[in-house]
């Protein structure tokens, strides 16, 4: 089963990571990283940019409306992920435990949903698959 593991942070956990040293949070990082990967369970993650730099685009109106970023009145801020590998529900409630994180921050932990949650018979879920195993194919090359 894959997970995601959405890393959030409200305004304090904003305020705290900027007060810590960014090598202290690189190293952090990069240990849960390599346990990660040591444990053969990581297959994606990235941190994200400042919410400054970023936009929605809503599509509310007729015409969907880009608003650049910082997005107004946030509660939270989605600032990074990890996309993880393993055999339960509960496996992945280890891993996010383990993520150096603190006060002011949490992960959502979603199932990323694979093609066998999907009916097979739909013509759409074929050429998902048919493009994936393309994919694949270029990746391989």
């Amino acid at each position: 089963m894959k997970y995601m593991l959405i890393m959030r942070a409200d305004d304090s956990g904003v305020e705290a990571y900027n007060e810590i040293p960014f090598e202290q949070v690189i190293e952090a990082m990069g240990k849960y990283n390599e346990s990660m990967m040591k444990a053969g369970v990581l297959l994606a993650g990235e941190g994200l940019t400042d919410a400054a730099e970023g936009f929605v685009v809503d599509y509310s109106a007729e015409a969907p409306l880009v608003t650049d970023g910082p997005y107004g009145e946030t509660k939270e801020l989605f600032n990074g992920f990890w996309i993880i590998e393993v055999s339960s529900r509960e496996e992945a409630v280890e891993w996010a435990k383990r993520a150096p994180l603190g006060p002011g921050a949490f992960l959502e932990v979603r199932r990323v949903t694979e093609m066998e949650d999907f009916p097979a018979d739909n013509e759409w879920i074929q050429k998902e698959e048919g493009w994936r195993e393309e994919q694949a194919q270029r990746a391989q090359k």
